[in-house]
């Protein structure tokens, strides 16, 4: 039986009638018994399951005593210690689970430590191709612009540049090789 620290018996209170209804709370008075006889031992029990962790053995307790005061039926006329125990337990058991189905945090300084996302190496390197395009012969220079960067077909610049099919692709063929040079001696080609 559930019994208070005056010996005696602690009954649900569940409205005008003695029967638990779905959806019905325990009574304040009750919880606060149930507490005052079982909140010692059920916070020694919960630091045991966590590890010695208080802030989560206070958790345990009070989601513990939650449960009992939402769920007063499950108490009726049996020892509350035994159901007490074994719901601490069951969400001990959740939480650790819960835990280890998500990555572990981290803290501030570990995210000190991974690179920023920085455009200065891509602006400095935009800037030395750019300045290798400029190098080029101005030919050279237009049928890259025109089917590299403007994305046109073969037909589209010989159109554009008002040149023959096959000699957008002869220069084409020297133009790369005069800008792979050209960012050879920048440091940027292979």
């Amino acid at each position: 039986m559930n019994r208070s620290a005056s010996g005696t018996v602690i009954h649900y209170v569940g409205g005008s009638g003695s029967v638990a209804r779905p959806g019905a709370v325990a009574d304040e008075a009750y919880i606060r018994a149930l507490y005052a006889e079982h909140g010692g031992a059920l916070l020694r029990y919960a630091l045991h399951l966590t590890g010695g962790d208080r802030q989560r053995a206070e958790d345990l307790v009070q989601e513990t005593v939650v449960r009992a005061w939402r769920h007063p039926e499950a108490l009726a006329d049996r020892p509350a210690r035994p159901w007490l125990f074994a719901v601490a337990r069951n969400l001990a058991v959740d939480a650790y689970r819960a835990r280890q189905a998500r990555p572990p945090e981290v803290g501030q300084a570990a995210l000190e430590l991974v690179p920023a996302a920085d455009d200065a190496d891509r602006a400095l390197e935009s800037w030395a191709v750019a300045d290798a395009l400029a190098s080029l012969r101005p030919d050279h220079r237009r049928v890259i612009v025109e089917t590299y960067y403007r994305g046109c077909s073969v037909a589209e610049a010989a159109a554009t540049l008002g040149i023959p099919a096959g000699t957008v692709k002869s220069r084409t063929f020297y133009a790369l090789k005069a800008l792979k040079l050209a960012l050879e001696e920048r440091g940027l080609a292979p």
